[in-house]
């Protein structure tokens, strides 16, 4: 037996991004966004709606990064949810965040988030809410890179947004090889 919830936005996972933009000032702006996710091979795209001051920035400067909040920083994460800039303008700095000027776009780097999308701004459609970026670079801190120089995900964290029950879950372990287990039922 199946229980219907409706038609609502509720699936798994839903990745937890904090969109870090400069303002027309150059103070940092964080927000947290759960509605987004990888659109073709080197684009992003998420639903904003145009009232953040940080969809604003971006509006404005073209540029912002996506990074991947960590169980270790959730609270700041959760944080900049809550909070507007419009209200709060240094809500950077009050969740703890450090930024560093990314080399490749005109926005911040989150120093305690370890993996970011560095982003170039290609359209924004103000009716449906749709903020589309290019993917310019993708940089990842050496802290949560294995012997190989990959992304070990355990040392990374990220978590997800449990839209089912308002709860952060951290990605949890290995089970499967793709590209590959697929192969047995071949």
């Amino acid at each position: 037996m199946r229980k219907n919830f409706g038609a609502k936005p509720l699936t798994y996972p839903q990745p937890v991004f904090i969109i870090a933009t400069y303002g027309e000032d150059g103070v940092p702006d964080a927000m947290n966004a759960a509605w987004g996710g990888i659109s073709e091979h080197n684009e992003i795209s998420m639903c904003l709606s145009g009232n953040h001051k940080t969809v604003r920035n971006i509006l404005s400067r073209k540029a912002f990064t996506v990074s991947m909040a960590d169980a270790e920083h959730v609270v700041s994460c959760d944080y900049v949810g809550l909070v507007s800039g419009h209200k709060v303008p240094d809500k950077f700095a009050q969740a703890g965040f450090h930024a560093v000027k990314s080399a490749f776009v005109d926005a911040p780097l989150i120093e305690e988030l370890a993996v970011a999308v560095e982003c170039q701004l290609k359209d924004y459609d103000p009716d449906t809410c749709i903020l589309r970026g290019e993917i310019v670079n993708v940089s990842v801190d050496e802290r949560v890179l294995d012997a190989d120089g990959k992304v070990d995900a355990a040392k990374a964290a990220p978590i997800i947004f449990d839209p089912f029950n308002n709860d952060y879950l951290v990605v949890g372990p290995k089970v499967g090889k793709a590209f590959l287990d697929g192969k047995k039922l071949k």
